[in-house]
């Protein structure tokens, strides 16, 4: 039994919901996100209540039910509040800089690593070392932060590179040497 999936879900007004076949589109104040869902999934839109079934309790399909509740119910949250995730760069003389929409870094590296913002996401600076990506897609929002994150991760001895601002780095004790 699946409680994540059998949970229905509330679409907020404002907010517009189309089902065609396996493909939903929502539309919302914040933008529009379309999706194809898995054909074993059967959508139902009744009012303003969305319900995920599945056909059967075999594996794929208990695992999909939940899935497919849980990717709906964020693009309606998306549409209607966006996703943000926030980074933290630590470092001496590491810092980040927007030019245009481009991200632009400087991560120790001999040239600067610069990054296009993917379509739908926005990239916003507090200071050189916060950055936060902002977007509708949680899923698009996730690996643009994992991308930037990849650029210089976190370094287990002195802490340096960029990581998540909730993320917490297990440090390493040095090197001891002889005595």
């Amino acid at each position: 039994m699946s409680r994540i999936g059998n949970k229905p879900i509330t679409v907020p007004d404002g907010v517009e919901v189309t089902l065609n076949g396996n493909h939903i589109t929502v539309k919302g104040p914040k933008g529009t996100l379309e999706r194809e869902l898995h054909k074993n999934m059967t959508v139902n839109l009744e009012g303003n209540t969305i319900t995920v079934v599945r056909p059967n309790d075999e594996a794929t399909n208990r695992s999909l039910h939940g899935l497919t509740r849980t990717l709906i119910n964020n693009m309606i949250e998306g549409v209607v509040h966006e996703f943000k995730s926030e980074l933290e760069i630590n470092g001496v003389g590491y810092r980040a800089q927007k030019q245009g929409n481009k991200l632009v870094m400087n991560l120790g590296y001999s040239h600067q690593v610069e990054m296009d913002p993917p379509a739908g996401i926005t990239f916003d600076l507090s200071d050189a070392n916060h950055i936060t990506v902002r977007g509708i897609d949680k899923e698009l929002v996730g690996q643009t932060a994992a991308v930037i994150r990849s650029k210089r991760p976190p370094e287990v001895y002195r802490g340096k590179g960029i990581k998540y601002a909730d993320e917490h780095i297990r440090r390493k004790e040095g090197k001891s040497g002889k005595k």
